[in-house]
């Protein structure tokens, strides 16, 4: 059973969403937040798998809350919710931690199967949305490399970039001519050695470092 908080600021929207996952035998929501504060205090409180995250919500942002959410060990994913997909708000709740995004309109079974992904421990990873939104917003605002990147092998900075792309372990593996394991066993060590929750934050890491330059070519 995958347990679901529902974190929106309109009880329309939250309604929608429960109404969609109570058809689905192995999700339950177990809770809902009209506000970040809120969102927080019931996600220790009841434990959820998945947070469906809206991020402009009073008291405290979906932001805010994503950070305080994600910031200990098996904690909740986060889903966010979002009506741009190209968005400040977006790009800053995937910088806190998030692990992927939907826009609120999105088909329903759109909607449960990202949670189902997220639930199982991937990232809700659009390559074209994702990069274009990172693009924008950090590109223009260069961040000093964090420290750990320089513990990165020159293969796992090849990787780094790959994965900024959007490429799958499938399409890095063939671009490197490596097996998939072997790209698994390198992502597995850039996220342990940069301590980053997903592949969402590598991208972000990766754009924001400048190992990726916006506009860089997908492949």
């Amino acid at each position: 059973m995958i347990r679901v908080l529902l974190a929106d600021d309109q009880a329309l929207v939250r309604a929608g969403f429960r109404m969609i996952l109570k058809t689905e035998s192995e999700i339950e929501v177990v809770g809902e937040a009209g506000d970040g504060a809120e969102a927080v205090a019931l996600a220790r409180e009841v434990a959820p798998d998945v947070v469906l995250m809206d991020v402009r919500m009073p008291v405290m942002d979906g932001i805010e809350a994503t950070r305080q959410i994600v910031g200990g060990d098996d904690t909740p994913r986060v889903l966010v919710l979002t009506t741009f997909d190209l968005d400040e708000y977006v790009y800053q709740a995937l910088r806190a931690g998030a692990s992927g995004f939907l826009l609120k309109d999105a088909p329903e079974n759109q909607l449960i199967a990202g949670i189902r992904i997220v639930a199982s421990g991937g990232s809700l990873f659009a390559p074209a949305v994702t990069r274009r939104l990172i693009e924008r917003f950090a590109g223009s605002r260069p961040v000093a490399q964090p420290p750990a990147l320089s513990e990165l092998t020159p293969r796992e900075l090849e990787v780094l970039g790959l994965i900024a792309r959007g490429l799958s372990n499938a399409e890095i593996a063939a671009t490197l001519v490596v097996s998939e394991h072997t790209v698994k066993t390198h992502v597995a060590h850039i996220l342990q050695k940069l301590d980053l929750r997903d592949r969402v934050q590598a991208v972000v890491l990766a754009y924001e470092a400048g190992v990726v330059r916006p506009g860089a070519s997908s492949g």
